[in-house]
């Protein structure tokens, strides 16, 4: 009877020690995952962020290779701040000399909304005031994918987009969308839902303006005229000529109301974005569904070179202005030339009135 109750005992206390063994190797498993995990060997949890500069919250890096104050978040909230900073890099144009990182927050999505056109109306003023907004992340350079690498497939174009987080919108532009006659159709089956936004300007100053831009890189161009014009003397537009071929925005855009509606639409002036950025800005948050967090004051208009600015954020000893590139003196162009020119968009820039409900005020 003694060794009975012994042996009750013994495996008694023998199951407890294999129960707190097992409970031990548990543990010791859990612990070595999560150690694996926190060093960036799994992909359930977020690598840590290392080396980050300490300067990295104040600049960033243009197009044209200008290092340029980076303006805060304002009236952001700290938790906005913490999140845009998280997922900076990934939207910057800065060689990789320059920023030493590896950044794993946040995730690669398609972009939401694209700034599909047009060439010389102000998208690049638009995309650098949008990335002011701490939910707003974008490509700073062009992809083209939807007019030149549509072949090198979908999954290439997402990886070249920011990691973004919940809440948060992706954004590109590429101002050559507009008039690529496959672009909406491409753009259609990657998603039906994509918010276009078209920043369009007077076709004849967009004209004179693409003309300033390549007669910079191609000092013999002939002049404006002569590729305006088939022939001066019966005054015949070319139209084949691309500086021309871009103004016609009534054409374009049938093209891509055969896959969008026009509530997928929405159309910035060009010009207002000049004399009133705020107004704008707060028309193009509201489209994107963000809080109006870009205001009249992150604005001041630069008269030298005759378009707004960004204000300084604090901290800073300079202001924010986009690259030499832009503002250019235009050339002298006969008037007869202009009004011809003016003759010739009316009755499109008239349609082009129609078909989006605006009045751009261009006649």
């Amino acid at each position: 009877m003694g060794c009975s109750k012994w042996r009750v005992a013994f495996n008694f206390g023998h199951l407890k020690v294999q129960s707190k063994l097992s409970v031990f190797f548990t543990m010791i498993i859990l612990f070595t995952y999560l150690f694996y995990c926190l060093n960036g060997y799994c992909d359930s949890l977020p690598r840590p962020v290392y080396d980050q500069q300490s300067n990295l919250q104040n600049k960033i890096i243009l197009n044209d290779g200008q290092e340029t104050e980076q303006l805060g978040a304002y009236n952001a909230s700290p938790v906005s701040f913490v999140r845009e900073q998280l997922s900076d890099l990934s939207n910057s144009d800065a060689p990789s000399n320059n920023i030493s990182i590896a950044n794993n927050f946040g995730s690669k999505k398609f972009p939401q909304a694209i700034i599909i056109g047009v060439k010389k109306g102000g998208t690049r003023a638009l995309l650098e005031f949008l990335r002011i907004h701490p939910d707003v992340r974008a490509v700073g350079a062009e992809p083209h994918f939807f007019d030149r690498f549509y072949d090198k497939g979908l999954e290439w174009y997402r990886n070249l987009m920011p990691r973004t987080l919940e809440g948060q919108i992706t954004m590109e532009k590429t101002p050559s969308y507009f008039i690529t006659k496959e672009a909406p159709r491409r753009l259609f089956s990657m998603s039906r839902h994509t918010k276009l936004i078209v920043v369009v300007r007077d076709p004849v100053t967009r004209a004179v303006s693409d003309y300033t831009q390549t007669l910079t890189k191609s000092p013999g161009l002939p002049s404006f005229q002569n590729l305006a014009f088939r022939n001066t003397t019966t005054g015949l537009i070319d139209t084949s000529w691309s500086a021309v071929r871009i103004g016609i925005y009534a054409k374009h855009l049938e093209n891509w109301l055969r896959y969008f509606p026009l509530s997928r639409f929405l159309f910035v002036s060009g010009e207002r974005l000049v004399t009133d950025p705020a107004g704008e800005m707060g028309r193009v948050q509201d489209f994107l569904g963000l809080k109006r967090v870009v205001t009249d004051k992150h604005f001041y208009f630069n008269q030298t070179k005759g378009f707004p600015c960004l204000k300084k954020p604090e901290g800073s000893s300079r202001p924010r202005c986009l690259g030499k590139s832009k503002g250019r003196p235009h050339p002298q162009i006969p008037t007869e030339v202009l009004h011809r020119l003016r003759d010739f968009y009316r009755p499109f820039n008239l349609k082009f009135y129609q078909m989006t409900g605006q009045n751009f005020g261009w006649d």
